[in-house]
């Protein structure tokens, strides 16, 4: 049995609610779906979602790096033998981490439905339910206030708050979402190098000294200023998440050498896939770092694979796997659903996706 072919899909989808940070404003899902076929007409999928302002992956790259790079080179291979067909993705291209890790999803994926297995029994875990936060978009103080008792009320008990546009008041949007949604519920920002490392450290500490009990702060200073994380991380209490800082092996060790943070943030379209990302987890958790699970703006496939991963070896800390929640429609068929603050994986083999939508399907 070999792999017949690999495709690619552009897919676009909107938001129901735009999607604001310190780095960027989308009101769009842009990315791009491979599919690895088997010579039984099997098909298995995996994304590369666009993200100009964060990883500069594009669309229009990783559709290049696929078609002309990984296709050949998978055609005609059999796709049963995995460990082999994803180390030479990760080896054939420098760089390209969303088109490799939508490839090495794809031939997972495939690998699963060829055992006729869920990707989480591939993986090595049987849990299909994964607790997940919700994001709250950059904005002002009652914004912010709104979006999280609508987001109390709608099930979540985790609130991401983004935050970094603007340090002179962030103290203050702080406050309003604590004061929103009540002490029950568990807050963590993410600045989105938003901040300078005097500044973070103004900004925690005003929230520690107030009492605000956030659980943690995500990238806090500019991704490759990694002494200045380390400098805001040994200057507070309040547990510091590398997001931007880490991509792959390397940047990890740095951040584990300079004891740059307490945290790491993995994704799969940072890092290249299901294989790097166990190693990142696997890696971060021996040096005694807490972990976490996120994802790009992505669709149910890059979410499925990501909580797939994520029941199979768990994190120290709840995963952000809300992004395909806030599609307005989705483009893919099958696949996980949201229930409350849980991603629930289907219970098929793969993925469970069953096809794409160009247009939104039809209302029943």
């Amino acid at each position: 049995m070999s792999i017949a072919s690999v495709r690619t899909h552009r897919l676009s989808a909107p938001l129901h609610t735009p999607f604001v940070t310190a780095l960027r404003r989308t009101s769009t899902v842009e990315t791009l779906v491979v599919e690895v076929v088997d010579a039984d007409g099997r098909s298995g999928f995996g994304e590369a979602p666009q993200v100009w302002r964060v990883t500069g992956a594009s669309i229009g790259g990783a559709q290049a790096c696929v078609e002309e790079v990984f296709a050949p080179l998978l055609t005609r291979r059999d796709p049963d033998d995995l460990v082999a067909r994803c180390a030479e993705v990760r080896r054939a291209v420098v760089g390209n981490e969303a088109a490799k890790a939508a490839v090495d999803v794809a031939l997972h994926d495939l690998a699963a439905r060829r055992l006729g297995v869920p990707l989480v029994r591939l993986l090595g875990g049987t849990s299909r339910r994964v607790p997940t936060d919700v994001t709250l978009s950059a904005g002002d103080a009652v914004e912010l206030a709104g979006a999280a008792k609508q987001r109390v009320a709608d099930g979540f008990d985790v609130l991401k708050v983004k935050v970094g546009t603007d340090a002179a008041g962030d103290l203050a949007r702080v406050r309003a979402v604590r004061a929103a949604a009540g002490p029950q519920t568990r807050i963590r920002l993410d600045a989105n190098q938003g901040w300078t490392p005097r500044e973070a450290v103004r900004v925690i500490r005003g929230i520690e000294d107030a009492g605000l009990d956030v659980e943690l702060v995500e990238q806090p200073v500019h991704a490759r200023d990694v002494a200045g994380l380390a400098w805001v991380a040994d200057r507070v209490d309040v547990p510091i998440l590398a997001d931007e800082s880490v991509y792959g092996l390397r940047d990890l060790v740095e951040v584990i050498q300079r004891r740059a943070a307490d945290m790491v943030n993995v994704k799969l379209a940072k890092c290249g896939g299901l294989g790097p990302a166990r190693t990142l987890l696997e890696l971060a958790a021996e040096h005694g770092l807490g972990t976490l699970v996120g994802s790009m703006m992505e669709t149910q496939i890059g979410l499925g694979a990501a909580a797939s991963l994520v029941a199979a070896h768990g994190t120290s800390a709840v995963p952000d796997l809300d992004a395909a929640w806030w599609l307005a429609w989705s483009p893919v068929q099958g696949g996980i659903r949201y229930e409350n603050a849980a991603v629930v994986l289907p219970d098929a083999p793969g993925l469970g996706v069953a096809g794409l939508h160009r247009t939104p399907p039809p209302t029943p």
